[in-house]
């Protein structure tokens, strides 16, 4: 996760496997495992991501 420009730029692998949830519905390709700060014109800005497909 990046800032280019005006722009958060967020790069995802969506060939991983990913992990099953507890339920077993969804898989979890990818996740910040909560908020992450990046740094936009001398500000904090936060974003939590979560990637899911189907199971």
């Amino acid at each position: 996760m990046k800032v280019t420009g005006d722009k958060l730029v967020i790069t995802v692998d969506l060939t991983k496997p990913g992990s099953l949830s507890s339920t077993g519905k969804t898989k979890l390709i990818a996740s910040t495992r909560g908020a992450v700060s990046v740094e936009y014109k001398n500000r904090g800005v936060k974003a939590a991501v979560n990637v899911t497909v189907p199971a």
